[in-house]
């Protein structure tokens, strides 16, 4: 076909009578016929890509109100009209699509299930507002829909599902070419051989790219834009891609192999990416092997070894051979440990072991001495049905693996000794291990060696210019903080200096190092070094330039320094810090002690909990624990443990609920916090712990304003604290020797 007879052609569907539905008595002619959606959204027709002779048209659906022709959607992708004349045709018995050529050649059917052929005649083919063209019966019901059958976009509504029982799953399937709409060899679906945990771009039947596995927030990968309501019933796991921002979006993959989400921008006239992958780099399947992974937190993506790991290759770039442990595992001798990996997407090839708790899926890996790495996640918040755990456990080498920061998640790592720390202070200082056996109240389960790099008390004395108050960064009820930048290497860092003759202070020593050398998430302070020198117990901590939180919203001048959308990274970075201690890490991890002068900022003002000494490991069944001997913060404490002593994750949970409320601090200084909080929940609070949601739930509802937020439950009175049953279980009554620390800033 000329020039001419293509501009006639587009001419053509463009003047055309159209709506939105088809009938057995009207049929879908070329050229000139078409449907558009009730909202002129989307546009259903024929069209052809090039030139050629004979003249190639498609049935497909494509974007009707913006100037780019943009396709969702084609029919007979593999079978394309050749003649000059076609029809898309309502059945008139068996209620089903046929699109014939003028020869009477079917190229494509949309054909309905035999229960549903049964239904009667009389139906219709509507194009909705949404893209999706559907084969309606006269009572309603939808007995065939085009995203049930889609080729290469996903458009909001699509459901995405795998049944890991017969190993099946929907496909996405990339053109073949920028002009030719046949098959091509990329695909992209999720894993029916890893229980559809994860979503994997196919080229043929090699993997190309996965997303890293649902983590149980709505923030890893390709999750971060999109998906919501995802279900696991027991055979089937489902994602439904929905967007409430009123712009026209769409998931694409196109003939290179590449996945992206697609804005359309009024402005430019153009789509926009806001995420694509694998684009150039190593974040291809497997490019960095095994042992190795992705890193992309940086400007520039490169292939790094796991720690404990080296190049097989030495120092070339090339990290086709992946790498390789420093030091064999010892195994059976009571050697190995275990160390965190924060903010990683997880290797492939994993075993999905259901109905186990974190400290069971822990445990589990410790005594298989094939098990080479483990990841525990809740599954609470995405899944409706089915057991929550979600323990994965590796047994070979790693691969495919990626530091994802915020995307990511926590892979606990088999390493032969013990974790090592990076050395802050003279390089000819030797690493040794710190004896913490006299401290007999820690839980049995950490190593009661802990090895730190030992500063000396020499170079601390000199690098603080004999602990001169000029340096003093900050106070505590058991110590002071000074700045350190002198160190050899020129390091930044702060040192605590615990008081000499406070019991409390060796207790708080003792938290320290054992709980914080024993952490890592971007959300937690982290321990460098320590040094003990008779009575003097110091710690040594990375600097953080911006100091504590209360100096940003105490101080007059400083409180408008931080906008909102500050203010609300930082919440986040708080709620995740506390998911981690509470569920993430080997032991559950209460801080008791969370408040504004305990949040350090970076330069970047992300936050940092810190400040561990009154913090309490519970054990893998424990829920919550009391005391005689109450200690923390007025104003923070939750209620049951200021005048009970009972504390749990949800005393953190309600210390939490303080420090979102000092984001409205005035309200709260002039005796107004009622006018802050949502006059449903005035009443009801946080009273009883029940009432309080876990970290999980809070880090979801602030990651995705979509979810749903609990209904308050039945107002309660202070005075009269209700217990549940199980709030009871463990817990006794004791009057309390409370040590109450007054608000001040830093």
């Amino acid at each position: 076909m000329d020039t001419l007879h293509v501009a006639i052609f587009m001419l053509l569907i463009c003047i055309c009578q159209s709506d939105d539905r088809l009938t057995p008595a009207k049929p879908l002619i070329f050229p000139g016929d078409k449907l558009v959606s009730d909202d002129g959204t989307f546009a259903l027709g024929f069209f052809s890509l090039t030139n050629s002779t004979p003249i190639l048209l498609y049935l497909g659906i494509w974007y009707n109100n913006i100037p780019e022709r943009t396709y969702v959607w084609v029919a007979n992708r593999d079978n394309p009209i050749t003649t000059r004349s076609a029809s898309l045709a309502v059945t008139t018995n068996t209620s089903s699509l046929a699109l014939s050529d003028s020869k009477g050649h079917i190229l494509w059917e949309a054909t309905t299930t035999r229960s549903n052929a049964t239904a009667g005649a009389g139906a219709i083919a509507m194009l909705l507002n949404t893209g999706n063209f559907v084969l309606r019966l006269p009572n309603g019901r939808d007995v065939w829909q085009s995203m049930d059958h889609p080729t290469d976009t996903i458009l909001p509504g699509f459901k995405l599902w795998t049944n890991y029982k017969n190993h099946t799953a929907a496909r996405i399937v990339a053109w073949k070419g920028p002009h030719d709409p046949s098959t091509g060899e990329f695909s992209l679906s999720g894993d029916p051989d890893q229980w559809g945990l994860q979503i994997v771009i196919w080229n043929g039947t090699n993997p190309s790219w996965r997303s890293g596995v649902w983590t149980g927030g709505t923030t890893a990968s390709l999750t971060k834009y999109i998906w919501s309501e995802i279900i696991d019933d027991g055979e089937v796991i489902s994602a439904t891609y929905s967007t409430t921002s009123g712009l026209l979006t769409h998931w694409k993959l196109d003939y290179t192999g590449n996945v992206s989400f697609r804005t359309w921008s009024n402005e430019s006239s153009t789509w926009t990416r806001a995420f694509q992958r694998p684009g150039y780099g190593c974040l291809h399947y497997g490019a960095c092997g095994s042992f190795g992974y992705c890193d992309i937190t940086g400007s520039v993506q490169q292939c790094k070894c796991l720690d404990g790991f080296e190049p097989i290759n030495g120092f070339s770039l090339n990290f086709s051979r992946g790498c390789k442990r420093k030091e064999t595992l010892k195994c059976g001798g009571g050697e190995d440990n275990f160390l965190t990996l924060p903010g990683m997407k997880v290797p492939d090839k994993f075993m999905y072991i259901r109905n186990r708790s974190s400290e069971e899926c822990a445990d589990e890996c410790i005594r298989n001495c094939s098990c080479t790495a483990y990841a525990y996640a809740n599954l609470r918040t995405i899944l409706t049905t089915g057991d929550p755990s979600r323990c994965l456990m590796w047994t070979g080498d790693l691969l495919d693996s990626e530091k994802a920061g915020d995307m990511g998640e926590n892979l606990y790592l088999r390493l032969a000794g013990s974790p090592t720390y990076p050395d802050i202070g003279h390089n000819k200082e030797i690493l040794r291990k710190v004896d913490l056996g006299h401290f007999n109240t820690f839980h049995e389960s950490w190593d009661q060696n802990l090895e730190l790099p030992n500063i000396s008390f020499e170079d601390l004395t000199f690098a603080t210019n004999s602990f001169n108050d000029t340096n003093i960064l900050g106070k505590g009820g058991f110590g002071k903080v000074y700045k350190v930048g002198t160190l050899e290497d020129g390091m930044e860092v702060a040192v605590k200096r615990l008081n000499k003759d406070s019991e409390q202070g060796i207790e708080q020593f003792r938290n320290e190092v054992v709980l914080i050398a024993k952490l890592q998430h971007k959300n937690l302070v982290r321990l460098l070094g320590c040094c003990i020198h008779g009575d003097e117990k110091l710690l040594i901590y990375e600097y953080l330039p911006n100091k504590s939180l209360d100096k940003f919203f105490f101080d007059c001048e400083m409180k408008s320094v931080i906008d909102w959308p500050t203010r609300f990274n930082i919440v986040k970075g708080v709620a995740r810090g506390l998911l981690y201690l509470h569920q993430d890490s080997r032991m559950m991890i209460i801080h008791r002690d969370l408040k504004t002068s305990n949040i350090l900022l970076d330069a970047e003002m992300n936050p940092k909990i810190s400040d561990f000494g009154m913090a309490r490991i519970f054990g893998n069944r424990e829920q919550q624990a009391s005391t005689k001997r109450v200690v923390g913060t007025y104003g923070y404490m939750a209620p049951e443990y200021a005048m009970e002593g009972i504390f749990s994750v949800k005393s953190d949970t309600y210390s939490f609920g303080v420090l979102l409320l000092e984001i409205a601090w005035n309200l709260w200084k002039d005796g107004m916090a009622r006018d802050f909080v949502d006059k449903m929940i005035r009443e009801s609070c946080l009273d009883s712990p029940n009432a309080r949601p876990h970290m999980s739930l809070v880090v979801s509802m602030l990651d995705n304003e979509d979810m749903p937020r609990p209904r308050p439950k039945q107002p309660m009175y202070f005075v009269q604290r209700h217990y549940d049953e199980d709030e009871r279980q463990g817990s006794e009554s004791s009057t309390n020797n409370a040590s109450l620390t007054a608000l001040e800033g830093r």
